[in-house]
């Protein structure tokens, strides 16, 4: 089994890349969360993995940080939850974000996930709070933290939906860090919405 992979990053898709090393071309599945903290093509990449086997398939899921594989393993260990549909949770949600919130039993912020609707969030609290627990912590600067959920709750007073909100704000996260100011981050974010 192939538990971490490092190479070229030699091509960059939708939905996965493909890490050279050896003479061998690996693709590998990843989150759009994933995606986007990736290096330039050309550059080296280092990704955590979890090596699935089918009978008719061999695949590859990859993450930058074990904490995210962990989680990807917890979701696919629920029944009725699959690879590729625990691959579009954890692109619709940073994967503490994910964990803080199952194990908080925010049902709402949960339900901003495409594909997840009441049932498979009440579920997926029921199922995975126990194990996702130690994986919950919030992120290392939790000023930042505190200023994207009150950045996301800002949005959803504006009347924007879960989707569009969510996207924003994964898009500024990095933001985040350099300006934790809601004042200055909650126009940047309209900006962004209105096109």
């Amino acid at each position: 089994m192939i538990a971490w992979l490092e190479g070229r990053l030699l091509r960059k898709a939708s939905d996965h890349v493909v890490v050279a090393d050896g003479g061998v071309g690996y693709r590998v599945f990843v989150t759009r969360q994933v995606l986007e903290r990736l290096p330039p093509e050309g550059e080296r990449v280092a990704l955590e993995i979890h090596t699935q086997v089918r009978e008719d398939a061999i695949q590859l899921f990859g993450f930058l940080e074990e904490v995210e594989r962990e989680i990807f393993e917890a979701l696919i260990g629920m029944s009725g939850i699959g690879p590729r549909a625990a691959m579009g949770i954890l692109s619709g949600m940073d994967a503490r974000e994910l964990a803080h919130a199952v194990c908080s039993g925010d049902l709402a912020r949960l339900c901003t996930i495409q594909g997840v609707g009441k049932k498979k969030a009440e579920r997926m609290c029921l199922d995975l709070r126990d194990r996702l627990l130690p994986l919950a912590h919030k992120p290392a600067d939790e000023r930042a933290a505190d200023i994207l959920g009150d950045l996301r709750s800002a949005l959803g007073n504006l009347g924007f939906k879960g989707a569009e909100i969510e996207q924003v704000v994964g898009s500024m996260r990095k933001r985040v860090l350099e300006q934790p100011d809601l004042d200055v981050l909650l126009p940047e974010a309209l900006k962004l919405l209105r096109g």
